[in-house]
């Protein structure tokens, strides 16, 4: 006696779902866009009173809207006006954990049309950004200052959600000299500060970002610097604690190295490096460092470490890993010390 076939339709449904995920992102994307979530602030409102006030298209707007609800984004009443649901709150400007930026810096063509090439990025080994834009990722943002800005502000988007956790999860001794090594606009670094209000630091990063930098704070008066300069090149001498957050997974074991031999030429015998970044763990189970860690295959040749493979390149890279502190958020902190 033979068992029945399995019914693979709920499986094809799942399937098929998947394979319109970029509808989705798309439709995440232009509500976003739009300020729909502020729009809504105040109470429902139907597509059409939202598209007045935001220049989209009415019976448009509802289609997506209408979609974006059976995703528990935004949800729809018996009267036809949309309102906010909790995930939806997150796409506000003004809400704590806000996700607005982060949305406008992934649905730009910097990470899109690298995207849409994925196949020609697993086929070759290596990105496409540079056939796509004609430079590298960071070359290609020195060229356009108004992507550069979204940019900046979408990655210090997500780090408000793991700043804090990151700062009081590492016992910095009252005296010790910081440097934020490719901080970008400073809001660990003003984080740790506030955290640790007998601490200095220095944030250190190109000019263009520097401009943009959120140091000046009551809080932090007379306590912070800001240095400009290239980590492949150098990184300023004699700091007790080096951090790199979010630095080595953009790069390429090779480049890791160049900005590792940077690092390691400027610390002394007592410095500490702290590498904050995702440590990928073992199994099938998700985890956003394995989203990320696609992310950044497509776009810049980076990616993101397990546990070993962070001790290998740190290894070689002149140092020695002491211990790894997980925090409340997706970040760890890899402490190492010089080798």
């Amino acid at each position: 006696m033979t068992s029945a076939p399995p019914d693979t339709s709920e499986l094809s449904a799942q399937l098929s779902e998947h394979m319109n995920g970029y509808l989705y992102t798309a439709c995440l994307y232009t509500v976003t866009k739009a300020g729909v979530a502020d729009q809504l602030a105040d109470g429902p409102r139907t597509a059409a009173e939202l598209a007045e006030r935001t220049g989209l298209n009415g019976p448009h707007l509802h289609r997506v809207l209408r979609y974006l609800a059976t995703r528990e984004v935004f949800r729809e009443d018996d009267r036809a006006r949309f309102a906010l649901t909790p995930m939806a709150e997150l796409l506000r400007t003004d809400a704590p954990g806000s996700l607005h930026d982060p949305f406008l810096m992934l649905g730009e063509d910097l990470f899109w049309r690298p995207y849409a090439r994925m196949y020609d990025t697993v086929r070759q080994g290596h990105t496409v950004f540079d056939d796509i834009f004609g430079a590298g990722f960071f070359a290609h943002l020195q060229t356009v200052p108004e992507t550069a800005s979204v940019f900046n502000a979408g990655t210090a988007g997500f780090s408000r959600l793991w700043n804090q956790h990151i700062a009081s999860s590492y016992a910095f001794p009252d005296g010790a000299k910081v440097i934020d090594v490719g901080g970008g606009t400073g809001s660990l670094l003003r984080e740790i500060l506030t955290a640790h209000p007998h601490i200095t630091g220095t944030l250190y990063d190109q000019q263009s970002v520097l401009d943009e930098h959120q140091l000046d704070t009551p809080a932090t008066t007379g306590r912070w610097s800001v240095q400009a300069g290239d980590f492949f090149e150098n990184v300023p001498a004699g700091a007790d604690h080096y951090i790199l957050k979010s630095v080595l997974h953009d790069w390429s074991d090779t480049d890791c190295l160049r900005i590792l031999k940077s690092v390691r030429e400027a610390v002394h015998d007592t410095s500490t490096l702290l590498v904050v970044d995702p440590v990928i763990p073992p199994g099938n189970q998700p985890h956003a460092s394995k989203t990320i860690d696609v992310s950044m295959l497509a776009v810049v040749d980076g990616k993101e470490r397990t546990q070993a493979e962070f001790e290998d390149i740190l290894g070689k890279g002149g140092f020695t890993v002491s211990r790894i502190l997980t925090t409340p958020s997706l970040m760890s902190i890899v402490e190492c010390v010089p080798a």
